[in-house]
């Protein structure tokens, strides 16, 4: 097809043509903040619950396993769709998607925030995550195709920033708002936890004023069909695995939770088979098998695994143990992760420089900090857990979030390093969709052990097991670092 049979016609009178995507899309400053904020609300929504169930059980009388379900359902639906909204984008547009999942995370957001009742809470819950799905997958492939160069790897850099700050400031506005409470006259006065949600419709309309005007548009030259089959497989797959290991527990292991962990295998091996098929086919399957060549990509995965695991269980275990051990409001239990958050910021902006200098080495080194932070924060509690409270917390949150400041950003750069730009939506796709589901085991996992752990042991001795079992995965991820690729693109 000839360039003149594409391009639009215009006449004298008729009004100029505004193009959002030209040949070379370039992501400004103003567009590169807005599709960063896009990135910070699904993981700040993920995390602002944590300090927010208790006043949601005192008011809609939720009970153990609908809390677990409004954490859950978000992330059940978040994590099955990215990779879907990534191929959405990478055919009809990714500024057009990133316009339409901000809408619709502001609209369920609204809808989470006025919910009468606890299952209409979950309903909104599945919905929002959804829309998240949506939302995110569009920021990094907008990063990839339309920044190069030292451009992308600082907003790279600044995106894996933006990441971690979200989880952890997600836990510390949640506290802050509960504690406000400033619906309290309108919905009574254990409804502060609508704050957490209401937040986000504001923002939301503001993010898509800035993202109309900013976020230039971008598409793959050669996007892929929906790959039904495939879609299918990784919903069975992660919905049979995170279901029951996170409802398991509060629902007292029922039948259907053993059944569900038997199936996970089978319909994994069946995913994996279906995609290599299509793959081997000539077809783009929703996870190219493909894309797991590129080294970069498998080992920096590798990475996130048990980094966003022990990251999801912590700040989940670490928001239960503060309110129901040691009795703290939520406005202090969220503070307390101010100096983790400081911490993060800090690292986060050091790294492009240290790693320039020293390359991948600095997420080994970064892996001993946050391990060094952890072994501090585990004898705290042990030493001195009665007395426990904001200062006594600090150094080793500080510790911890210094490390994880020096990895992640990181790791998100070293994953997508090699993706090539037409590929961009199905990379960030996979990467996300590895990130949330691992934080979403991490609840499961790490969060079943301390409650089952509490009623017997006791909050400290269960917060230390759980310490320790991050510990674990603190020192893999640090031992699987030094198979990263030494110089990061």
């Amino acid at each position: 097809m000839s360039e003149s049979s594409v391009r639009p016609k215009t006449s004298a009178t008729a009004a100029p043509v505004v193009r959002h995507d030209h040949p070379a899309p370039v992501l400004g400053a103003l567009g590169l903040f807005t599709v960063l904020l896009g990135a910070a609300l699904p993981l700040i929504d993920f995390f602002i619950v944590n300090v927010a169930l208790p006043t949601i059980d005192h008011d809609l009388a939720a009970g153990p396993a609908l809390l677990e379900l409004v954490v859950a359902g978000y992330g059940l639906s978040y994590a099955v769709l990215l990779v879907l909204g990534g191929r959405l984008g990478d055919m009809a547009g990714r500024r057009r998607l990133f316009l339409l999942g901000m809408a619709a995370f502001g609209l369920t957001s609204l809808a989470c925030g006025l919910a009468p009742d606890a299952w209409t809470l979950v309903g909104a819950r599945v919905a929002q995550g959804a829309a998240a799905a949506l939302m995110l997958p569009q920021v990094l492939a907008t990063i990839q195709a339309a920044t190069s160069g030292h451009r992308r790897a600082r907003a790279m850099s600044l995106y894996g920033a933006t990441a971690g700050l979200s989880m952890v400031a997600g836990q510390i506005l949640g506290g802050v708002l509960v504690a406000a409470a400033p619906l309290s006259s309108v919905f009574g006065e254990s409804a502060g936890w609508r704050s957490v949600f209401l937040v986000n419709v504001p923002v939301a309309a503001v993010g898509l004023v800035l993202a109309a005007r900013a976020v230039p548009e971008t598409r793959s030259e050669r996007p892929a069909p929906i790959d039904v089959p495939g879609t299918l497989l990784l919903a069975v797959s992660l919905v049979t695995l995170l279901a029951p290991l996170t409802e398991g527990r509060a629902a007292g292991w029922p039948l259907w939770t053993w059944v569900s962990l038997a199936l996970f295998p089978f319909a994994a091996v069946a995913f994996y088979r279906v995609e290599r098929r299509a793959d081997r086919r000539g077809l783009v399957p929703l996870i190219p098998p493909s894309l797991l060549r590129l080294a970069s990509l498998r080992r920096g995965l590798a990475l996130v695994v048990p980094f966003s695991i022990g990251f999801g269980g912590f700040m989940f275990v670490i928001a239960v143990a503060l309110q129901q051990g040691l009795r703290l409001g939520p406005a202090e239990s969220g503070l307390s992760m101010a100096p983790m958050a400081v911490a993060f910021f800090a690292a986060s902006l050091a790294g492009p420089r240290l790693v320039r200098r020293y390359g991948s080495r600095v997420v080994t080194a970064g892996g001993l900090v946050q391990a060094a932070g952890v072994v501090v924060l585990a004898l705290t509690v042990w030493r001195g857990w009665s007395g426990l409270g904001l200062l006594g917390l600090m150094p080793g949150l500080a510790i911890a979030g210094f490390g994880q400041g020096l990895q992640l950003p990181v790791l998100f750069r070293i994953v997508l390093s090699d993706v090539p730009p037409e590929r961009a939506g199905v990379g960030g796709g996979v990467m996300t969709t590895t990130q949330q589901a691992a934080l979403a085991l991490g609840v499961a996992t790490l969060g079943s052990l301390f409650l089952a752990l509490a009623p017997g042991s006791g909050m400290r001795d269960a917060l230390i097991v759980t310490l320790l079992v991050q510990l674990a995965a603190v020192a893999l991820t640090a031992l699987l670092s030094l198979r990263l690729p030494r110089t990061v693109g």
